[in-house]
């Protein structure tokens, strides 16, 4: 392992919430209820493809233009959430981890679908920690696509076999798999049972020599 890959949204901080309630609040403004299960639709979805699905639930249609309007408006009411953010937010053990890979020669890259990606790295501080991002401002493909963590590694001049992927969505883990990469999945075990391992959060990983190790069982991943 040479390089690591990490999705943003769930995996580095928990931007899902945010999400959510600008969907939320578009949608209420088209007059139809837009619940978190529905929410779990649009993990790891890019912008407009979010909104897409947003308008099937609702079944609502609109045209090109009018598509860039509303989706320029969900941008808005998330940047107010997002620039509100701080260091507290990025979650248990992500930031331990990410120093371990650093001091011990491994590359990091961001691959999130997201455009906003750099501005939350720096809203919440670490920025510096990642050596490249891949998002939403220089790849166009959505996930399960694997581009953006192709992506990810070209920019760490890595080859795909040499990095490995942490992902919270299934659309993520397929991307990760289609790009050549391994895969953890940070989550629940059923829903990404796809995932080469899963485990609940990064304060049941470390690092050792190089390698991924379990904590709870001290096995230590291939990878």
């Amino acid at each position: 392992m040479k390089g690591c890959i990490f999705d943003l949204d769930g995996v580095i901080v928990d931007t899902a919430k945010y999400h959510y309630l600008a969907w939320k609040k578009i949608a209420d403004e088209f007059g139809f209820v837009f619940t978190e299960k529905d929410n779990e639709r649009l993990k790891g979805v890019s912008r407009m493809a979010s909104l897409d699905i947003l308008l099937s639930i609702g079944g609502v249609h609109l045209s090109e233009g009018e598509k860039l309007q509303v989706a320029d408006k969900k941008n808005e009411i998330y940047l107010g959430y997002i620039l509100k953010m701080t260091p507290d937010e990025v979650l248990p053990g992500v930031l331990t981890f990410l120093k371990t890979l650093r001091d011990q020669g491994i590359k990091i890259s961001l691959g999130s679908a997201s455009k906003n990606a750099k501005t939350i790295l720096h809203q919440v501080g670490i920025e510096n920690l990642f050596d490249a991002v891949a998002d939403g401002t220089n790849v166009s493909k959505a996930k399960p696509d694997p581009e953006v963590f192709l992506k990810g590694a070209e920019l760490l001049n890595l080859s795909p076999a040499d990095c490995v992927v942490f992902e919270d969505a299934r659309a993520g883990i397929e991307a990760a798999h289609r790009a050549g990469m391994k895969c953890v999945g940070i989550g629940d075990s059923v829903t990404l049972r796809e995932a080469d391992i899963v485990v609940g959060g990064f304060l049941d990983l470390s690092i050792e020599k190089g390698k991924l190790k379990i904590i709870n069982n001290g096995e230590i991943l291939n990878f």
